[in-house]
């Protein structure tokens, strides 16, 4: 990892109770970007059925995505919610009905977080299953606000499964 990375706070870990959100709270404006690198499962019963939902500062409105998911077998285009941004891309994220001890790897890139401009940010995510497919995706999301990211919440479909991490990094400019 570039040595621009500075790691804000600790990497927040899932106990065995699970967690349904995961929070950022308190994010300091003295970088230029946001980094969130996720490892993530879910406890619901259904497989591939996962999702990890985004929001800014407690908004829920204004958001808009546009994704491309595929399998291996097929590819998926399109857009999602207006109240969220969906990381986990509907279902890249393993839960309790794929194979024992897979997890998802999610990256969540936010530019210009502190500006005054409406917030974007892009999502890179894969998810496994062992058995008949592997997942990848990709989401553009956009929050029309204008007020610096001061928080980031991730809310899990169900309950984000324990040992599910999380980690928040600022970027400097060099």
């Amino acid at each position: 990892m570039a040595n621009t990375y500075v790691k804000i706070g600790s990497t927040v870990t899932v106990g065995l109770a699970g967690a349904a959100t995961i929070d950022f709270t308190s994010i300091p404006a003295t970088y230029t970007d946001l980094v969130v690198k996720l490892s993530t499962r879910d406890t619901a019963v259904t497989a591939n059925t996962g999702a990890a939902k985004v929001t800014f500062n407690g908004t829920v409105t204004s958001y808009t995505n546009r994704y491309l998911t595929g399998s291996g077998s097929a590819a998926a285009t399109g857009s999602a919610g207006t109240t969220f941004i969906d990381a986990g891309l509907g279902s890249l994220m393993p839960t309790t009905g794929n194979t024992a001890s897979t997890f998802s790897n999610i990256e969540i890139y936010i530019p210009n977080y502190a500006g005054s401009t409406n917030k974007s940010l892009s999502v890179d995510a894969v998810g496994e299953n062992n058995a008949t497919a592997a997942y990848a995706g990709f989401n553009a999301g956009l929050l029309s606000n204008t007020a610096a990211v001061a928080s980031i919440s991730i809310t899990s479909t169900t309950l984000f499964s324990q040992y599910s991490t999380a980690t928040l990094y600022g970027i400097l400019k060099n």
